[in-house]
């Protein structure tokens, strides 16, 4: 059916990035059958580091000792004393545990923490995804999944069932980043590494990798760089990727991630929440995605500034795939910025949006939040379009919105979507 006037055009899309059913491409979540790694509650959304760091900003009298002291539920009692009721909750951070709270249907006029809490209580951790899920209509969660931590790696080592909705993605971090004590890890679980990657180490890595992608079936492999990532170097890192993480990504057939621009522990007093973010290097990218055109690569950059180069390179490059609005980009007046200027470059060949969520409610406000810019934006672009005198079906946005959340990722994996 072709739509006949702006109005139309505005309703449709709108309506239609409402209740398309999203890949989540990136999260922190995981399945129930990972036990104490799924997080959910209002403890868990309002401990959240985001919301931690926020909380000193107005408690100078607050020493970091004393706050770590506390039980999550006295810090998440302090936390909503501090930015929720002596303050207005308009932080992206605060905006969002308001989100989710009012999306639960719970009565937001009462402040009432307690009763909230009643709720969570009240609920299975089972029955809270089905019922997350399906507010956040979002199909597919891939998981962050390290084979480092011995918690996780005990749960994928006694084959605990997995839910089909949540999908894996082997993080490599320690491999790349903290090699100097990661080496010893691998030599634990049987791997014959060195420190000086002599000998058989780089084979040993492969094997390493080949076995966690058998025992995964990870949808790619990632690692979060920091700012300050070169490319080439003569460095572990760089060796380790050019010997170790491109051969196998090749063979498996599953692309590298790479989320690039981490400052880490720019203030240690503050733990997960005193991290930070630098502008880098989009030189790095360029020549390894160049280098290697037969490998795919997913980027992300965290700092602002590294958006357009990063979107222009992309352009000259189809082995990449841009994708989100990641971390401390993941603020409405950036995501729209960021989403326009990719649309503009790139037309459809992104992924706009992922939710980076480290706590299941968090998919609520994630994609509340982004459908709504997304479809502010796809308005406007495809009303330039209809002022220009372009006419377009319903069927033609339908298949646009469905690509921009998820299909342009699986066709990038060149894998069907599992939840089609």
């Amino acid at each position: 059916m072709t739509i006949a006037t702006k109005e139309q055009l505005t309703a449709f899309v709108t309506e239609t990035v409402r209740t398309t059913p999203v890949t989540d491409i990136h999260t922190h979540l995981f399945a129930e059958s990972f036990g104490d790694l799924l997080l959910w509650g209002v403890d868990e959304l309002l401990t959240y580091h985001y919301l931690i760091a926020e909380t000193f900003r107005f408690r100078p009298d607050l020493s970091y000792d004393a706050f770590w002291q506390l039980s999550k539920q006295e810090q998440a009692d302090l936390i909503w004393q501090t930015l929720f009721i002596d303050h207005s909750p308009y932080s992206e951070a605060c905006r969002g545990v308001v989100t989710v709270l009012n999306r639960l249907g719970l009565d937001l006029s009462k402040r009432d923490l307690e009763e909230y809490r009643a709720y969570f209580r009240s609920v299975s951790a089972s029955d809270y995804i089905d019922r997350i899920l399906k507010l956040a209509n979002v199909k597919t969660v891939v998981m962050t999944n390290d084979p480092f931590d011995a918690y996780e790696r005990g749960k994928w080592e006694s084959g605990a069932s997995q839910d089909p909705r949540f999908l894996a993605a082997l993080r490599i971090d320690p491999l790349l980043n903290l090699w100097d004590s990661s080496w010893s890890k691998l030599k634990e679980q049987g791997y014959e590494v060195s420190a000086d990657l002599s000998g058989g180490t780089l084979a040993e890595i492969r094997r390493f990798l080949k076995d966690w992608i058998a025992r995964m079936n990870p949808l790619y492999m990632a690692v979060s760089l920091p700012n300050d990532f070169a490319y080439p170097e003569d460095s572990v890192r760089v060796r380790i990727i050019d010997e170790c993480i491109v051969p196998v990504a090749r063979e498996a057939g599953i692309p590298f991630a790479m989320m690039i621009g981490v400052k880490r522990k720019v203030n240690p007093s503050l733990k997960d929440a005193g991290d930070s973010l630098g502008k880098s290097d989009i030189g790095a990218v360029e020549r390894i995605v160049s280098k290697y055109q037969d490998v795919k690569f997913l980027v992300t950059m965290l700092s602002r500034e590294n958006q357009h180069e990063l979107a222009v390179t992309a352009r000259k490059n189809r082995n990449l795939l841009v994708f989100g609005c990641w971390w401390f980009l993941n603020n409405p007046s950036l995501i729209e910025e960021i989403t326009r200027m990719r649309l503009e470059l790139l037309g459809g060949s992104v992924i706009p949006q992922h939710s980076d969520c480290r706590i299941l409610d968090q998919l609520l406000y994630k994609w509340d939040h982004s459908r709504a810019i997304i479809g502010k934006v796809l308005c406007d672009k495809y009303g330039d379009l209809f002022d220009a005198g372009w006419r377009l079906e319903e069927e033609e946005i339908r298949r646009d919105i469905e690509d921009l959340l998820g299909g342009v990722f699986w066709k990038f994996l060149g894998k069907p979507d599992p939840a089609a």
